[in-house]
């Protein structure tokens, strides 16, 4: 009821006239009317039709004036907010900064946990190249290698594989990386050795002789050894699909970047520059020295003696059955 007679009240004179209207006509019908009366109350209807036609077209013309203000007076802050806008948006301005730090956050995936081992395995089984950087290659030579030399006999398919480790023959950088394994964890590892020099050697030298006993066992693989005299506490593997970035405290969250992102590609150049700076291994003189299923001791220092990486003088048959135990039977040590 309340919202009829606002209604009403707002159309008061519209109401006015139909209801004149309609009892004129009644007294029209009924013969009740004169003729005076009649043509009285046309013409006054005829008035508040006049009239309220002057209000609609009043009420219009206000209406356009205050839109036309509206419009002008944000068109003049729209000219003030210009300068500012142009400098939000400008290549270095808090738009681009905002974008750039957005997809800096999208383009590197955190991984935690088993996430690391997924990561590896899926990239592992669909590439067709791969190149690591790190330390000894522990990991490297007993997971990678293998199961990516399985994969590309699996598709028929060949394996291009490079390796960068620290140079064993190198007495101060294997010092410098025993120190940095030591101060991770000073105790014995799950294969119940603490890190020294002497580990550290027997390490990278196992990864050359796994090189070298793959290479020899499959004509699928291409594979390239670099010895470097400066270590990473980073490991790079980069794979056709992606990059991933680990350390050796398995704690610490590891990093992947797919391929479709800028930094797969600044990577992919870090690490042939960092190449380049190494020492390469000539794995082609290894066919000088074909090796057994399971080398035996003298293939192995002939082996190293053809690659121009020689072994200590003091290591003795045992130590020799050591790297030859590393490179062979190798050990997941992440597992």
């Amino acid at each position: 009821m309340a919202r009829l007679l606002s209604w009403v009240a707002s159309n008061l004179d519209a109401v006015f006239g139909l209801v004149v209207a309609i009892t004129v006509s009644i007294l029209g019908i009924t013969d009740d009317a004169s003729e005076d009366v009649v043509n009285s109350a046309i013409l006054l209807i005829l008035a508040l039709l006049a009239q309220a036609l002057l209000r609609e077209r009043w009420r219009r013309d206000n209406a356009e004036k205050a839109t036309r203000k509206m419009l002008n007076e944000s068109a003049a802050r729209m000219d003030a907010l210009l300068p500012h806008l142009a400098a939000i948006s400008a290549e270095d301005g808090v738009l681009a900064r905002a974008r750039t730090a957005i997809d800096s956050v999208s383009m590197v995936r955190v991984l935690n946990g088993a996430e690391v081992g997924h990561a590896h395995a899926e990239a592992r089984s669909q590439t067709d190249r791969w190149q690591f950087k790190g330390g000894t290659g522990t990991f490297t030579r007993a997971v990678t290698l293998p199961e990516c030399i399985e994969h590309a006999r699996r598709r028929n398919g060949t394996l291009d594989f490079g390796i960068e480790i620290i140079d064993p023959t190198d007495e101060q950088v294997c010092e410098r990386y025993a120190q940095f394994r030591r101060s991770l964890s000073p105790r014995s590892d799950v294969a119940g050795e603490r890190w020294t020099v002497d580990r550290t050697r027997k390490e990278a030298f196992a990864t050359v002789l796994a090189a070298c006993w793959h290479q020899q066992r499959s004509g699928l693989l291409n594979i390239e050894v670099r010895l470097s005299t400066q270590m990473s506490t980073f490991r790079f593997d980069l794979s056709s699909s992606c990059v991933i970035i680990t350390q050796e405290n398995p704690q610490t969250p590891a990093l992947r970047i797919d391929r479709r992102e800028i930094y797969y590609h600044r990577y992919s150049i870090e690490l042939q520059y960092s190449r380049e700076q190494s020492r390469r291994v000539p794995i082609e003189q290894a066919k000088q020295v074909p090796l057994d299923d399971e080398p035996s001791v003298e293939q192995t220092r002939r082996l190293f003696a053809a690659l121009g990486v020689p072994l200590p003088r003091a290591y003795g048959d045992r130590e020799v059955s050591d790297i030859i135990v590393k490179a062979i039977q190798a050990r997941n040590l992440y597992e």
